[in-house]
């Protein structure tokens, strides 16, 4: 009997043995579990982290791929299409006017030293009808001034320098002619800019009464489609005043030869007077 209590004995130690190294087992497979969540949870937060950075890089990127006309395009809806619509006609004419001004300039200017020396030689060998021929057949104000000049060569030097000079004028007003409407849309579009900005801002005080607070989206909106005119009034008024600064000059140039050719035309009919 007492072999047969310790057998029982023996093995009941043995299953206790048995089932505490279980327990433990389980209890370790339960913490590497929990170590095993948590890590994951962790490296779910990284991973989130790291990938709304990449999220803000690829809108900035996005952002600023976006081209120069969408841009502009964005702009011009928000500034408003009243003061903005007026803005871009301004815009319009005034360049269809200085395209045109620019064509026109470009056709006026004539080689003056060989014009010279092909009315000289005209004179030289077939007379005034000869050398009103070339005039005839070449564009430009200053072979116009010629021409006139030519026709009334027979009455005089006197009379050949007035008819210059009268018709030199003539040919300025030409020249100049359309540049009054360009300097009036060059002032007209920041002016315009400028009545959209105060318009703006009284829209944007009208919403701070109406609702009773100072809200700063209320106050940047219409703080910010007031500038937007302005901006766009200005630069419209840049690029016009740029062109038009090119038409001057080109006139000031044609001018100035016209003057040199004029004065040698009347010393080479003298010369072969």
């Amino acid at each position: 009997m007492k072999k047969l209590f310790a057998l029982v004995a023996l093995v009941g130690i043995f299953t206790f043995g048995a089932n505490n190294v279980v327990f433990a087992d389980h209890h370790l497979e339960g913490d590497s579990a929990s170590s095993a969540q948590v890590d994951t949870a962790a490296i779910a937060e990284e991973l989130v982290e790291e990938a709304t950075p990449v999220e803000n890089t690829t809108t900035e990127v996005i952002e600023e791929n976006r081209s120069f006309h969408q841009v502009i395009k964005q702009k011009f809806i928000e500034g408003g299409p009243s003061f903005m619509g007026i803005v871009l006609i301004c815009l319009i004419l005034g360049l269809a006017l200085c395209i045109e001004r620019i064509i026109y300039l470009n056709k006026a200017t004539t080689n003056t030293e060989k014009l010279l020396s092909d009315v000289e030689g005209a004179l030289e060998s077939g007379g005034i009808e000869a050398a009103k021929d070339i005039c005839r057949n070449t564009a430009g104000p200053i072979a116009s001034i010629f021409y006139q000049g030519l026709d009334r060569s027979k009455e005089g030097i006197d009379v050949v320098e007035k008819s210059v000079v009268a018709y030199g004028s003539v040919q300025m007003g030409l020249l100049e002619r359309g540049l009054s409407w360009i300097s009036l849309f060059i002032a007209l579009a920041p002016m315009l800019g400028f009545m959209g900005t105060v318009i703006g801002m009284i829209g944007a005080f009208d919403a701070i009464e109406a609702a009773g607070d100072i809200s700063p989206s209320l106050v940047a909106g219409g703080i910010k489609v007031a500038l937007l005119t302005t901006v766009f009034g200005l630069i419209v008024a840049i690029i016009l005043q740029t062109f038009y600064n090119y038409l001057v000059a080109k006139i000031d140039s044609i001018v100035n030869n016209m003057e040199d050719a004029s004065i040698s035309l009347i010393d080479i009919l003298v010369k072969n007077k």
